[in-house]
């Protein structure tokens, strides 16, 4: 008998995340990845492991060796990213074999590469579609939701801020990114960024401002863009060290100005040598005294505003409470949504305040309105 669940790229930090709030939810796994040895040390180390029925499988990164393993399976919890590189075998793997697909994204051109190439075809089948269920946008999806339960309010201004350093993974993601267009919405329309883009923006509870970026345009203008409620919606994101942000300025400057002008096939080249001198290891497990996270939500429409605040910590722990949680239900009930699909459009963004809440990993929400 197979498992219901399989974690692709467990032997990464998120993936380990994964695989440890499975073990809570108390939902048998399938630990896999391209090197058996490297999973199994990784899941060696996770606390209480062997109170939760899974097993550790190597598989190779191609479509029909993906689509034998899922067999039998309902949901992949795909940790290999990027994913607009990496993504699209597992996308077709978890569709052959009648999977619910989920990933960690928080890339833009991912995002509507899937919806392009496979909503459709995950709608026809009843399957869920789900790029991006992490903490990176789905906390401040859920404070945008928090804010349209005002009706009349037709405009999102998202900031997305935390304190720490990304994963080696994610730093190859947001050097991959760089290469891409970046979108926001305006009247429904996605309209480009100009890649220079900053800002300075006012960061709710404290005194000092903070340098954020578009960070790839993100993926709210995608969720939103077929939402009735909303018409525009614009995203500021980064980490809270200024430092660390003029570093990140002056990576996009380098990409537009050095590496967008090299021949295609040596662009992934330059990008990942970038990457990897800024970031060539795993970081520290987070503290939640150090590793905060902060999602601000302005709402407004003609007449009436709203502003939602949720302040967390542990982002990183906030995704595995969310992918875990998230194969969890799928296992019950059918998600909210078949196709493309954002975390709160499958499940409800007071379902998942509820699991971010019930792990101690954000406070309530400070809302205030005004119509």
């Amino acid at each position: 008998m197979t498992k219901p669940v399989v974690v692709y790229g467990a032997s990464g930090y998120t993936g380990r995340l994964v695989c440890e709030y499975l073990r809570e939810f108390n939902v048998p796994f399938i630990a896999a990845g391209r090197d058996k040895k490297r999973v199994q040390e990784v899941l060696d180390r996770v606390p209480g492991i062997d109170t939760v029925d899974h097993e550790v499988v190597e598989v190779e990164h191609e479509v029909s060796a993906l689509t034998d393993l899922f067999r039998g399976a309902k949901v992949v919890s795909n940790m290999v990213g990027p994913f607009v590189k990496y993504g699209p075998e597992v996308v077709e793997a978890s569709l052959a074999a009648g999977c619910h697909y989920l990933d960690t994204t928080g890339e833009q051109d991912w995002l509507l590469d899937a919806q392009a190439g496979w909503s459709d075809k995950f709608t026809a089948e009843g399957l869920l579609l789900a790029p991006g269920v992490a903490q990176m946008y789905t906390t401040g999806e859920i404070a945008a939701n928090i804010c349209l339960e005002t009706p009349g309010l037709d405009t999102l201004d998202i900031l997305v801020l935390w304190k720490g350093f990304p994963t080696y993974a994610s730093t190859q993601t947001i050097f991959t990114i760089l290469k891409a267009d970046w979108h926001y919405l305006e009247q429904n329309e996605l309209v480009k960024w100009d890649p220079l883009t900053t800002f300075e923006v006012n960061v709710p509870g404290q005194h000092a401002t903070a340098l954020a970026l578009p960070w790839g345009g993100t993926s709210h203008p995608v969720w939103f863009r077929n939402d009735p409620r909303v018409a525009n919606v614009k995203v500021a994101g980064g980490v809270f060290d200024r430092t660390v942000m003029q570093g990140v300025v002056e990576a996009v400057k380098m990409v537009e100005t050095q590496i967008k002008t090299l021949p295609a096939e040596q662009q992934d080249a330059a990008l990942g040598e970038v990457a990897a001198s800024v970031q060539a290891s795993m970081p520290p497990r987070e503290n939640p005294r150090i590793n905060t996270s902060l999602d601000s939500v302005h709402a407004s429409g003609p007449l009436g505003r709203a502003h939602c605040v949720i302040h967390g910590n542990s982002n990183y722990k906030q995704t595995g409470a969310l992918q875990a949680y998230a194969a969890y239900s799928l296992l019950q009930q059918p998600p909210r949504r078949a196709g493309l699909a954002s975390a709160c459009q499958a499940f409800g963004h007071r379902e998942l305040l509820g699991v971010l809440r019930s792990f101690g990993l954000v406070l309530e929400p400070v809302v205030t309105v005004h119509h």
